[in-house]
This record gives C-alpha cells, structure tokens and sequence, in this order.
C-alpha cells in the first residue's frame, strides 16, 4: 500500500510540473525511497516550479482522511530541519477512490504527535 501510494504521488507530481511548463523538473523527480533506501526522512524529490527542491513523504490509507498515521523519528526530525521544502502527501481512500492532501512544513505544525513511534492526526487541513 505504501509504494502504490509513493507511485500515485509521483503521477502526480510529475502531472503537477508537466502541467506548470515544468517539463524538464518533471523528468528529474527521484522517487529516493526505491533509488536510495528509506532512510532519508522522506520518499519523493520533487520540485516546485521555481526549480526549488521539494522533500516528500507519503502517507497512504484505505481509511478516512482523518486516519492517524505513523511518522518515525527521522521523519520528524527531517520535517523540522527541511521545514521550507519538507511536505507531507496524504493519501485516503486508496482503494475506493483515492484522494490526497499536503501536510507543509513540520509534521509538530500540522499534526498532534504522540511519541509512541509517533502517531499522526491530521490537524483540519483543506483538500487537494
């Protein structure tokens, strides 16, 4: 479920840019997770349209939008120190219809962590 959520986000992203005139950034989007492990803090680098570095980590469910998620420590931490490029795609509804929203920033800012490993609720973000 999470690399088919990692895939729908690189559509995505790369629709993003092609869409924008960004051709030549959509062609350079690294899906890091497959390229270079998962150990980075996030699984997709991406741009913005500036030609500015975007760090992406997915977050996919079969649930609700409001379904909390897990976040590991380096994830958190990444979020923080890259808190100008550092998002959060949240994917929903995966199998019936999925749907997805962006987290900016540091997942402190935008989510209500609990440091079992850490567990994520979505604080009332609007929809993309």
């Amino acid at each position: 479920l999470g690399t088919a959520g990692e895939l729908l986000v690189l559509q995505y992203e790369h629709r993003r840019l092609w869409t924008a005139g960004k051709r030549r950034l959509a062609d350079r989007i690294d899906h890091v997770a497959s390229t270079r492990g998962d150990h980075l803090g996030y699984d997709i680098r991406s741009f913005d349209e500036s030609g500015r570095e975007r760090f992406v980590e997915v977050k996919t469910t079969q649930f609700g939008r409001m379904t909390p998620f897990f976040a590991t420590r380096n994830e958190v931490e990444v979020s923080k120190n890259e808190a100008d490029r550092y998002q959060v795609y949240r994917v929903f509804s995966y199998a019936k219809n999925p749907r997805l929203f962006v987290l900016p920033g540091p997942m402190a800012q935008t989510c209500t962590l609990l440091p079992t490993i850490y567990r994520a609720s979505v604080k009332g973000i609007e929809e993309r």
